[in-house]
């Protein structure tokens, strides 16, 4: 689930906290029946507290949320986007933790 830092996002909160960011936003389209989900899940959460200010971070729950997935095109989870000026401008699938610090660090920059 979402610490205080992270958001959670549901279909209809998506283009307005992430589309519509001033701040880059890290999107992680999760589920709770997932495994590398959980395993991620810490780094996402630590990654919201050290870029607070410069990266928004936010979890959308696919089996709740399905729109914005079918979208973007999620076909497995973990799926990790990362957005600037509305657009992805990174993608991380699975629970890759340095590719995904090196995906948020380069948005953050």
């Amino acid at each position: 689930m979402a610490t205080s830092d992270v958001v959670t996002l549901e279909d209809g909160t998506f283009d307005n906290e992430v589309l519509k960011s001033e701040i880059p936003v890290l999107v992680d389209f999760w589920a709770t029946w997932c495994g590398p989900c959980k395993a991620i899940a810490p780094v996402v959460e630590q990654i919201a507290v050290d870029f607070k200010g410069k990266v928004k971070v936010g979890k959308m729950d696919i089996d709740k949320h399905q729109g914005v997935a079918q979208k973007y095109n999620v076909r497995s989870i973990p799926t990790l986007l990362v957005f600037k000026g509305g657009k992805v401008i990174d993608t991380v699938i699975g629970s890759d933790r340095t590719r995904l610090l090196e995906s948020v660090r380069k948005a953050a920059s």
